[in-house]
């Protein structure tokens, strides 16, 4: 049998995707909000697909509030926006 993938759901398409073909954002302790490139950050994540259409349906839908149960700032979206075209 071959190997279990991880699988996450992405907050903008609501499909149901491999880990590794998502990017994690995630909320550490302190309350700050990034992107977890490596996958390893501490803290609550949530998946989103590496893809601008995705993120701007999941800004609409406010998904990523609800799942990292918290207000999102618009500068904290913005910084995420260009870490998303940059990444």
């Amino acid at each position: 049998m071959g190997k279990n993938v991880p699988l996450r759901k992405c907050l903008g398409c609501d499909e149901m995707l491999g880990k590794k073909g998502l990017l994690r954002v995630v909320r550490s302790k302190d309350g700050d909000i990034s992107l977890d490139l490596t996958g390893k950050k501490s803290g609550r994540g949530a998946y989103i697909c590496n893809d601008r259409e995705c993120f701007e349906k999941a800004v609409k839908k406010r998904s990523l509030e609800r799942a990292l149960k918290c207000a999102i700032p618009a500068e904290i979206y913005e910084s995420l926006r260009e870490q998303l075209q940059n990444g």
